[in-house]
């Protein structure tokens, strides 16, 4: 068993890791910016704090006293290229100060390559909103390659579709590298369950370092 905290709890990867990971046994400190919005997720072995992924300082209460971390953030209503790269920082700073060495960070497959240095969402015809968001995304992961040796984290992110949020739990999935992973063409939608079984495994038997990579069916 370990202690687990989860910054972004509320959103839908954020639930899916929470009750992925209290299914295992584990403890987890479920952080939110604002826990009246969130009520349901206290309960049995969740402990539901308040706290911002974008100030160092809360990051490093949340996180003292836990063997690893998930981030699973979304915010629509601020830059995503702001966004990301300061909660990066952030969560760099606190954890370090926490004495947390592993973070789990929710990436996304629109920031996975198609070609060699051409990713899924510089395709033409790639909606500029959805870009700027993946951007975002993009310029975390630069941070985060940038940060050293302390933190040992890596990035999981699920093909580029929209992710079924009903979906039962299969607990498979297989990985790839920081390239797309080819699909069927009768692949159904990947699911926020399967997404969080992918998140719990990189904690509890860690296979990646340091990298962005690609899950899929």
């Amino acid at each position: 068993m370990s202690r687990i905290v989860i910054f972004g709890a509320g959103g839908r990867g954020g639930r899916r890791a929470v009750a992925e990971a209290v299914s295992r046994g584990h403890q987890v400190t479920a952080a939110v910016r604002d826990p009246g919005r969130h009520p349901d997720l206290a309960g049995d072995d969740v402990t539901l704090i308040a706290a911002d992924a974008t100030v160092a300082d809360d990051v490093a209460e949340a996180a003292a006293g836990h063997d690893a971390a998930i981030s699973s953030l979304y915010r629509a209503d601020l830059p995503s290229r702001e966004y990301y790269p300061a909660a990066a920082h952030a969560l760099i700073d606190g954890l370090g100060r926490a004495g947390v060495a592993r973070l789990v960070v929710v990436g996304v497959g629109s920031a996975l390559e198609i070609a060699p240095g051409v990713a899924f969402h510089d395709q033409p015809g790639w909606p500029p909103e959805h870009r700027e968001f993946s951007l975002g995304h993009t310029a975390e992961l630069e941070v985060f390659r940038a940060s050293g040796d302390g933190l040992d984290w890596v990035v999981v992110a699920p093909p580029p579709v929209m992710l079924d949020e009903r979906a039962e739990r299969t607990g498979e999935y297989r990985s790839g590298d920081h390239r797309v992973l080819p699909r069927a063409a009768d692949a159904g939608p990947f699911s926020y369950a399967d997404l969080a079984v992918a998140l719990v495994d990189e904690i509890e038997r860690p296979k990646h370092s340091r990298v962005m990579v690609a899950i899929d069916h």
